[in-house]
This record gives C-alpha cells, sequence and structure tokens, in this order.
C-alpha cells in the first residue's frame, strides 16, 4: 500500500481539508492549478515552499480519492 506522508488534514487548517505538509496549501488548490493549465515547474515557481514531491503527491492523493483505493496518510 502507497504511503502520502506529505498529505495532511487537520481540522483547525483549511477546515479539514486535505492539505500539504500541514501548510495552507490545499491539494485541491494543487490540483486546481494544474488543471487550468500550469505547469509543474510553474507551481514550483510561485510557491517556492513546495517540492516537487509534495505536487506529486498532491496529484496521486486526489487520483486515489477518484478511484477510492486505499491509501495510508500522514498522521497529523
Amino acid at each position: 500500500m502507497e504511503e502520502l506522508d506529505r498529505i495532511t488534514q487537520r481540522p483547525g487548517i483549511m477546515s479539514g481539508k486535505a492539505c500539504i505538509r500541514g501548510m495552507r496549501v490545499t491539494v485541491g488548490m494543487i490540483v486546481g492549478q494544474i488543471a487550468s493549465g500550469h505547469s509543474i515547474d510553474e507551481l514550483l515557481a510561485d510557491y517556492p515552499y513546495l517540492g516537487r514531491e509534495d505536487i506529486a503527491q498532491a496529484l496521486r492523493y486526489a487520483a486515489w480519492r477518484a478511484e477510492e483505493r486505499d491509501i495510508l496518510l500522514a498522521s497529523a
């Protein structure tokens, strides 16, 4: 089973939405930017505190939610 150690969910951060490493950057924001045509390199330039693996895990998490597969999340 795949583990997503950079995706966290905490009730007090962004209303419990899936975020990157406890920051106020949601998986939905990342996926939305990619869906709008932004490249990963553009996201990395616009959000220098994100890493390539953060974006990759956000996309994997979104794919899992769409497919409803079991993935371990990092405990917050």
